[in-house]
Order: structure tokens, then C-alpha cells, then sequence
């Protein structure tokens, strides 16, 4: 029987795109879920499932203000932090806003906080900041993944005293650019990626509030204010299984 030369093509075809999307999958373990985040022609963390958006770009809906430190507000009653935190809310929509889908701080205010906890997860954000520039991201409400205009580079975890603080990489844009944190924390290790270039790997973030306690369980994501004007967008999560 003749083999049809155009049916013996769109098999091969189908068959080349069956192998991709089988090297595109989802790896099963760690190692193989990072080399794929950061990105190896399937689109990286940005093509990836799982994540879900904790900035909608048109408000401040799944945000809170921050009210105190971990330890002030374990000694709150539920009706007492139920009153700051609606306080903290007001303060925080006087100086966090959405302009044209972008978040935005005018520099005057607290921290913006996600209104839910979170355990393991892998968190990727978009941030810019000007001349002088400082803020962090604050990983189950402790600093921090630091984000600044400095020689040292971003991304490191600037408040550890025993443990690594400083980035092992320089991977900053230039100031005013857009720049991109993949931060992905699993028990107390964080491994962070700032412009798909790794610069933290797998140290363990220290518990700034209590030291002699290790870090918290979960607690918030913050966006630090630190006295200037900051701007993220893309802001996305994705929950890990416990260990």
C-alpha cells in the first residue's frame, strides 16, 4: 500500500509536538520545578500553572494594612486587632493606590500586607524603584528579600545575622527598569532569583522578630515601605504541598 507523503509529514508533525510538550511538563521534583521556572524556551514561571494573582491591577481587593509586628499582635484580643487592622486599612488606602495597573506607594505610608497567610510557596513580582531607592519583600510577615539602589545588589536577606545576607549575584537593572523576584520559600530556605539569575540559594531566613525562635510557620507577604516611592505589578503566588 502507498504510504500519502502529506499524512506521513502531519504524523511527524504531531508526533515532534507531542515530544515538547512532554519536555515542557511540570517536573516532579524540586530541582527539575526550578530549572523550568526560570525558564528553558516553555515559557518560564510566567507560562506556568498554578499561580494565582495577588494583584488584579485595577484595586487593592486580597491587601490589608499591616498592623504591628507578629509578637504585638499575638497579644491582641480578637476584637482589638479586629479595630487596628481596620484602622491600618484606612492608613494604607492613603498612600497605596492603583495607577494605570500599577501598584503604588507614595512613600508616606506602612507596609502593604496580603490579607491571607501563607506556608511554602513560590512568589513572583515585578518591582521598580527610583534613585536611592529601598524596600524588601517580607516573607510570612519577617524581613526580608531586600530590593534597593545599591552597589551589593537586591534579593539577598538583609536582616540574617547567622545565616548568608548578602546576594551571591549582582542581577539589578538599572534604576527606574522594571525588574522580576522569583522567590520560592520551602520550610525555612529561600531561594531567590532576581532577573532569572540566581542569587540566594536555599538559605535559611531568620526569625528577625523572636531570634531564638525559627522562622514562622506562615504569616503575610509585605511590600516594605521604607520612606520612598516604590511600584510592583505581576504580583503572583503559587501555594507548595508542606513538606
Amino acid at each position: 500500500m502507498t504510504t500519502n507523503p502529506v499524512r506521513r509529514a502531519s504524523e511527524s508533525v504531531a508526533a515532534l509536538l507531542l515530544v515538547a510538550l512532554a519536555a515542557c511538563a511540570s517536573p516532579s521534583d524540586a530541582r527539575g520545578a526550578d530549572a523550568a521556572a526560570r525558564g528553558s524556551g516553555c515559557g518560564g514561571v510566567r507560562g506556568a500553572e498554578g499561580f494565582t494573582p495577588l494583584f488584579n491591577g485595577r484595586d487593592l481587593a486580597g491587601w490589608k494594612g499591616l498592623v504591628g509586628d507578629p509578637v504585638k499582635r499575638r497579644a491582641m484580643s480578637p476584637d482589638e486587632l479586629a479595630r487596628e487592622q481596620a484602622l491600618a486599612d484606612a492608613r494604607m488606602r492613603e498612600h497605596w493606590s492603583v495607577v494605570e495597573g500599577v501598584l503604588a506607594f507614595d512613600g508616606k505610608g506602612e507596609n502593604l500586607c496580603t490579607a491571607a497567610d501563607y506556608g511554602d510557596f513560590e512568589l513572583v513580582v515585578d518591582w521598580k524603584i527610583g534613585p536611592k531607592g529601598d524596600s524588601g519583600i517580607y516573607l510570612r510577615g519577617s524581613p526580608q528579600v531586600q530590593i534597593w539602589d545599591n552597589p551589593e545588589g537586591s534579593g539577598g536577606l538583609w536582616n540574617n545575622k547567622v545565616n548568608p545576607s548578602k546576594p551571591i549575584a549582582v542581577a539589578d537593572k538599572p534604576v527606574g527598569e522594571w525588574n522580576t523576584f522569583r522567590i520560592r520559600m520551602v520550610g525555612e530556605e529561600v531561594t531567590v532569583w532576581l532577573n532569572d539569575v540566581l542569587v540566594v540559594d536555599r538559605v535559611p531566613l531568620e526569625n528577625y522578630w523572636e531570634r531564638e525562635m525559627p522562622i514562622y510557620a506562615r504569616g503575610a507577604i509585605e511590600l516594605q515601605s521604607h520612606g520612598n516611592p516604590l511600584w510592583f505589578r505581576n504580583v503572583r503566588v503559587k501555594e507548595l504541598a508542606a513538606r
